[in-house]
């Protein structure tokens, strides 16, 4: 009997706390706003407030930049990570994508990784969000 009603209880009190987690239907209104707007005396101004970052992912678009990717984006290469990824960051910015096989001290090997995947990259302005610190040679996550 003490089993059951042990059961029952503990039955009860998680119905009660799915109650309460669900919470109770709220109905929202939403203003009529370009009913609003043709009444009103003033102008409304659409404003797209814009990111820098965005604009620069956009920009890249699936190529690794150069001048302001960190040296994880270099993993999907073969060969680059982390030796030559580390080196092309350490002689960045380059003017241009051809600029990076005249990084000093590469090997033949290395050399010719690279110009096998030039069409990869690309070398836009460098921007502080993305290269200040230490986030290009260690962005901080852990395993």
């Amino acid at each position: 009997m003490r089993r059951l009603l042990r059961s029952l209880a503990v039955v009860c009190v998680f119905s009660l706390s799915l109650l309460g987690w669900m919470g109770s239907a709220q109905s929202a209104l939403a203003a009529n706003l370009t009913q609003f707007a043709q009444n009103a005396p003033f102008l409304f101004a659409e404003v797209k407030l814009r990111n820098p970052l965005e604009d620069k992912f956009y920009e890249i678009g699936n190529k690794i930049d150069l001048n302001n990717t960190n040296i994880r984006s270099f993993r999907e290469l073969q060969g680059f990570y982390p030796n030559l990824a580390s080196k092309i960051i350490k002689n960045a910015p380059y003017e241009k994508v051809e600029d990076v096989l005249n990084i000093p001290g590469l090997s033949e090997t290395q050399k010719a990784r690279l110009q096998e995947n030039l069409d990869k990259f690309t070398a836009t302005e460098p921007l502080p969000e993305l290269i200040e610190g230490d986030d290009r040679i260690n962005k901080g996550y852990y395993k």
